[in-house]
């Protein structure tokens, strides 16, 4: 989902390392620091890197399939659920409570609604019309947004010259991904709105989180699992309204939306928290520009999805942007 310093996205919940950051397909967020990686010996960080590059990747082309079978509400839901469920049992194994205090889960219930719900059911519902690539490139853009809302939001953030040539940077190849000198012919305008809006939701989540969650005592798991089972109570009241109950329950779409969840939500966080603590949050941030490039590819080859010369092209314009907007002053 979600970038490191927002994922995700998906697409996407990544530790706040900056609140100009991106989300990747969508990770859910954590308001502190990663907890210390354990003694024990483990893969190195590269190869951890690649994965997590890869499931998050692949997180757009999991809901694309998710949605042949459920309703965009109940892929979210599906996504939070088994999300939540896989670091409940980190916790349990760790015998780590969930945080305390009705002001805390307060806050995290909007954090959910902003960081989760509303993102992860607004890119369900507009790869009903878009293709999955395209909805991982418009993840892509949550940099952007985040930068243009640390104008007002984060005083202590201000942009640089260089930011803000990244800002417009970033929206030319938005521009050129969407075919604007064609007069956008044949795009699915609601669904692209709606994949960009989604990305839009992680900066505002984050600046929230930022003003509010900073200082909350608790590790990342405990904080980001009680968040993801919040955001399941909100998806399972609306599926409840707006959607009927599946009337079965197909393998692949059913395997889709799982590992939507427990891989991309649950595994990759933890991944994330640890590479953030072996190699900083500078390095590990730059797992969010491979994350378009591996949704556009899965797109491409395991759904047959087109793609012309301006996609990739325009694609890459956009992470460059991000990447100056994430440039700061030594």
């Amino acid at each position: 989902m979600s970038a490191p310093s927002t994922p995700v996205p998906p697409s996407t919940p990544i530790p706040p390392l900056s609140p100009a950051s991106t989300h990747t397909p969508e990770p859910a967020p954590t308001p502190v620091s990663a907890p210390k990686a354990p003694a024990t010996a483990r893969l190195d960080w590269r190869l951890r890197f690649a994965v997590l590059s890869v499931i998050w990747g692949f997180s757009f082309l999991l809901i694309k399939v998710g949605t042949e079978a459920y309703a965009p509400f109940q892929v979210a839901l599906g996504r939070v659920f088994f999300g939540a469920l896989a670091l409940l049992t980190v916790l349990l194994i760790r015998r780590e409570p969930l945080p305390r205090g009705r002001r805390t889960w307060a806050h995290l219930s909007v954090a959910a609604l902003l960081l989760n719900t509303a993102p992860f059911s607004l890119f369900a519902y507009a790869e009903l019309s878009i293709p999955s690539s395209l909805a991982g490139i418009c993840n892509a853009t949550s940099p952007l947004w985040g930068m243009a809302l640390s104008l007002v939001a984060l005083s202590e953030d201000r942009p640089t010259r260089r930011r803000f040539a990244g800002l417009g940077l970033g929206f030319l190849g938005v521009l050129t991904v969407l075919g604007a000198w064609q007069g956008f012919s044949g795009l699915d305008a609601k669904g692209t709105a709606l994949a960009l809006l989604a990305a839009l939701c992680y900066p505002i989540g984050w600046v929230y989180v930022r003003r509010t969650l900073a200082s909350t005592p608790g590790s990342p798991v405990a904080l980001t699992g009680a968040q993801l089972l919040v955001s399941t109570l909100q998806l399972a009241a609306v599926s409840a309204v707006f959607t009927s109950a599946p009337a079965s329950f197909p393998l692949w779409p059913t395997l889709s939306v799982i590992a939507l969840g427990a891989l991309g939500t649950g595994m990759a966080l933890q991944m994330q928290y640890g590479l953030v603590t072996e190699i900083g949050p500078t390095t590990a941030q730059m797992v969010t520009y491979f994350i378009p490039v591996i949704a556009t590819t899965a797109g491409v080859l395991l759904l047959d999805e087109q793609l012309h010369w301006n996609t990739p092209v325009g694609a890459a314009v956009v992470l460059a942007g991000a990447a100056l907007t994430q440039t700061r002053r030594r």
